[in-house]
This record gives C-alpha cells, sequence and structure tokens, in this order.
C-alpha cells in the first residue's frame, strides 16, 4: 500500500477542490465492481485518477450478485472455453493475492434428489471445472476436487434436502459480500492517487471535459480520456452501445429455516441442464435463493429493480423439489435484484421474446471519441477487464506503464491465509475487513441489531474510512443489514448515530 486509503470527509473536500482546478489523465463514471476496478488499476500505473459516482460505492448492479467468484462452469456448458478459463484464473487471483480475507472455498451440492442423472450431470460439470481450473496459473491446490458423497454427508451439508439419498459435491469461490469487495477497490484505488467522489453525477462529456453535480454544485474536470463504467445505463454516454439487460434475482431466508447448511444447495431449471437455482449459506446466518434470468424490455429504471411474482415462484418451486419441508412466501424474509448489462450482438433482435440466458457474458470495449466505454462480463472478471481498459487507455494517452500490476497487488485489508489467521479480532470482521479488523473491533463490538452479528464498530468505520455518507450507504452497502428489511427499520437508529452530524447530507433512502 503506497498511501492512506480512507475515504474521509475531509479528504473528499479536498479531491473536490482538487479536481476544480486541475486536469487528470483519466475520468472513470460509476462506482461499481468494474469502475473501481479500472480506478485501480489507471492509478496503479501512475495515471491521475478521478472516480465520479452518482449515488455511492457498489450502489448499483455490484451489490446484487449471488456473492460467487465462480470458474464458469456454465460458460463451459455454452462452449466458452476460454471466458471459463479467464474466470478460473481470475478467481485464483482472488483467493490467492488480491483478496484472500474476502473469499472462501465452497462447496456446492448437486443431491441425488433432483435425479440421479442430475447429479451425474453435476459431478461431469464439476470435473471439467476442475480440469479447467488446474489448467490456469494458480488453480492447482486452490479448491477441493469434485467426489460423490452418500446420504450422511449430504444431511450434514444440506440438511433440508430430502433424506436418504446421496449426490454430488463440486467446490467453487464465494465472496464474503460484493460489496466490500467494490469498497476495498476503491480504497486500494484512493491509496494509490486515485480521487474517489460519490455522489458526483455525471451530466455530460464534451471531448475532454466532464461536467458533473456534486451536492448540488456543477463541477467540471478536464481529462486525456473517460471511461464509461457505467454498467445498464451505459447508453447515456454512449448511445451506439446496443445492450439486452437482464434481471437476476434472489430471495433472502433465514439460515435456521434450512437447517443451518454449510454447502450451496444446487438444483437444476425443470427442463435445462446448464441453468441452476442455488440456496447459497452466507455469513451471518441468511440464506439466498437465486438465481433468475429474465429479459427487461423498455429503459433502464434508475429505481433499484425487484424480482417479480413469477421469479419467485419459479425460484422457491425449483428448490422445493429437493427439499423434505418445502419453503413458502411466509419464510422469505428479504429479496433483491440486480440488472445485467448484457451486450447484443449486432445480428441479435431486440424484442422482448429473445432469450437474455443465451447471451455471452462476454466484455465489451469500444471508443466514441475520448470515451471508452466498457460494459458487460462478470464480477468475477473485473480486473482482467480493468486490465484490458487501462491497456488501451495507456496506448490512447502513450503514457502510465504498459503492464498491469494489479494480479499481484493485494487490496486493502488482504494478508496471505496464515497472516489472517494471527490477526486479533473476531473471525467474523477478519473475513470482511482483513489486517483492517481490529480498527475496527475498537470502535464498538456492541450489536447494531439484536440477534444479528453486525457491529456497531462497523457502521462507524463506514463512515471513518469507507465513505459513507447515509443511512443507505451503511446500512445498505457497508454492513447489508438492507437485505432483510425487517433488520433494517431495526438499524437505522444505529446508523444515525453512527454518522452523527452528517446524517443531514443523507436520508434512510437511496
Amino acid at each position: 500500500m503506497t498511501g492512506d486509503p480512507d475515504l474521509t470527509a475531509a479528504r473528499r473536500a479536498a479531491d473536490v477542490e482538487a479536481l476544480s482546478s486541475a486536469d487528470v489523465d483519466v475520468v472513470v463514471v460509476g462506482g461499481g465492481v468494474t469502475g473501481a476496478g479500472v480506478a485501480l488499476d489507471a492509478a496503479a500505473r501512475g495515471l491521475s485518477v478521478a472516480l465520479l459516482e452518482r449515488a455511492d460505492l457498489a450502489a448499483g448492479t455490484s451489490r446484487w450478485s449471488s456473492k460467487l467468484v465462480h470458474g464458469g462452469l456454465r460458460y463451459l456448458a455454452h462452449g466458452e472455453v476460454g471466458l471459463a478459463r479467464e474466470s478460473a484464473r481470475e478467481r485464483a487471483v482472488l483467493m490467492r493475492s488480491t483478496a484472500p480475507h474476502l473469499v472462501r472455498a465452497l462447496p456446492f451440492l448437486v443431491p441425488d434428489a433432483a435425479g440421479r442423472d442430475v447429479s451425474a450431470v453435476g459431478a461431469l460439470g464439476g470435473r471439467l471445472g476442475d480440469a479447467v481450473r488446474k489448467s490456469v496459473r494458480g488453480g492447482r491446490g486452490s479448491l477441493p476436487g469434485t467426489r460423490r458423497v452418500g446420504p450422511a454427508e449430504v444431511a450434514r451439508l444440506t440438511p433440508a434436502v430430502v433424506p436418504g439419498r446421496g449426490g454430488a459435491v463440486f467446490w467453487d469461490g464465494q465472496l464474503t459480500d460484493d460489496a466490500r469487495l467494490v469498497v476495498a477497490l476503491a480504497r486500494t484505488a484512493a491509496a494509490h492517487g486515485a480521487r474517489v467522489l460519490t455522489g458526483a453525477r455525471v451530466t455530460g462529456v464534451d471531448g475532454g471535459e466532464v461536467t458533473a453535480v456534486v451536492d448540488g454544485a456543477p463541477l467540471t474536470v478536464r481529462a486525456g480520456a473517460v471511461v464509461n463504467a457505467t454498467g445498464v445505463w451505459a447508453q447515456a454516454l454512449a448511445p451506439g452501445i446496443r445492450l439486452a439487460p437482464s434481471r437476476g434475482s434472489h430471495l433472502v431466508v433465514r439460515a435456521g429455516r434450512l437447517g443451518e447448511p454449510v454447502a450451496a444447495l444446487t438444483v437444476p431449471l425443470p427442463g435445462s441442464r446448464s441453468r441452476y437455482v442455488f440456496a447459497l449459506p452466507q455469513p451471518g446466518g441468511l440464506v439466498y435463493l437465486g438465481l433468475t434470468d429474465e429479459p427487461v424490455p423498455g429503459p433502464v429504471p434508475d429505481d433499484d429493480p425487484v424480482p417479480s411474482d413469477a421469479e419467485v415462484a419459479q425460484l422457491l418451486d425449483t428448490v422445493n423439489r429437493v427439499l423434505a419441508v418445502p419453503l413458502t412466501r411466509d419464510d422469505v424474509v428479504g429479496a433483491y435484484a440486480g440488472l445485467r448489462p448484457l451486450v447484443l450482438p449486432e445480428s441479435a433482435g431486440t424484442g422482448p421474446g429473445d432469450a437474455t440466458a443465451d447471451l455471452s457474458r462476454k466484455h465489451l470495449l469500444r471508443w466514441d471519441g475520448p470515451v471508452l466505454s466498457v460494459v458487460g462480463g462478470k464480477l468475477t472478471t473485473y480486473r482482467a477487464i480493468a486490465e484490458e481498459t487501462v491497456d488501451a487507455v495507456v496506448a490512447r494517452l502513450g503514457r502510465g506503464a504498459r503492464r498491469s500490476p494489479t494480479a499481484r497487488l493485494p487490496l486493502v485489508g488482504a494478508a496471505p491465509p496464515d497472516a489472517l489467521a494471527r490477526v486479533a479480532a473476531p473471525a467474523r470482521l477478519v473475513a470482511r475487513y482483513g489486517t483492517e479488523a481490529p480498527r475496527v473491533a475498537a470502535l464498538g463490538p456492541e450489536p447494531v441489531v439484536a440477534g444479528r452479528p453486525e457491529t456497531v464498530g462497523e457502521l462507524r468505520f463506514g463512515v471513518l474510512a469507507e465513505g459513507a455518507r447515509s443511512v443507505a450507504d451503511l446500512l445498505d452497502r457497508r454492513v447489508r443489514l438492507g437485505l432483510v428489511p425487517e433488520d433494517r427499520a431495526a438499524a437505522v437508529p444505529a446508523a444515525q448515530s453512527a454518522l452523527g452530524p452528517q446524517v443531514a447530507q443523507g436520508s434512510a433512502g437511496r
């Protein structure tokens, strides 16, 4: 780490003042995983960088993922071997080098209760994934191998499954939290000199001049290049890009309802061999049930999407095929949805009936004057996408290091597993903050909500070091209590207290 990563209020004010009078090499528009990754890569190569985000870090699609760092099994099913190898390589980079504190190995169980032919296909896919993993740098030994398990192991891994039958287990990576990854990227970029501004809505780009509104005041920033990393909203800066957004939805249930599972239950959608519903156990006593893939026609809304009734029914009906006691809608304590910015091929149709599930997850890089749009891709491959993006910027500007250092650059809080095991703080905090966990623990161990593990210290750290400026920043993105509305409502007073005088800057909304 080369400098201070903390996104303090004083630093934000200084950055606003500096940007009003100084040119920068790169303005990155969008504070999701792609934008934060680009800002870090560019700053680490010696370029001057400003990241402008209209709301908050991870306020859009990046916080609505399945929280997986996956090796691309689905890509193999579609014959996209190159994309699967890239995913496996980037998973190994995250697990071994850049963010070992934020990623853990997670077993996935395909139970025979879904059909012995189904678990056989799952085992075959797992072994293919193992072969791909072993073929990439850092992949060998990063995860256990695929294997068959008996009824007793099924009952241990996923107690709620119909008893008496075995299954197949393969392994993948799981993020502690997707929004925490984005915050770590942005803070690491700040440590390398990037100016990170949330609450900065870009209103236009004219040549290399970027106009924005920050806290109600106009700001103009001059840049050599502008990177459009706004995801499903990319067409606002690049109207020529053709997107086919799709909605991916999840339901949230208490882990106790499923017997406190330790493996991700994996059940194929009826009639499909490549699309699955997962019951994903989370740190903190919740399980996320997902994932759907529904086309979203029409203009992209600014508000957060919500799952449809049909998606809720599809998720419940699919997982209930293998549960001893079916889930009902009364078991659902929360739900969330995100929009994937899928790039539409030039030959594709645009009608509402076109299937987004079959569109490639490859990303697009496209120059429009000084604006380079980067759209598509997956959370797992954010670093590779950012590297390719900054390669293009460096080539255009004629300055900056030609090679990216980010494959070996630890994010703030990262350390090897043996060092993390020695951090003097609760294991849950180490899994979220890494080597910074003692700082968080010292700010207050009291729970924010009775029965939940989130602490007052986490809220205070979000304000003091992570750029949180509102109740929504804290509860919906720094500690994720917002995933369960009942818990969120109970946590609002604690969030307001942590913000102190700053609470006037934000609200309990977005």
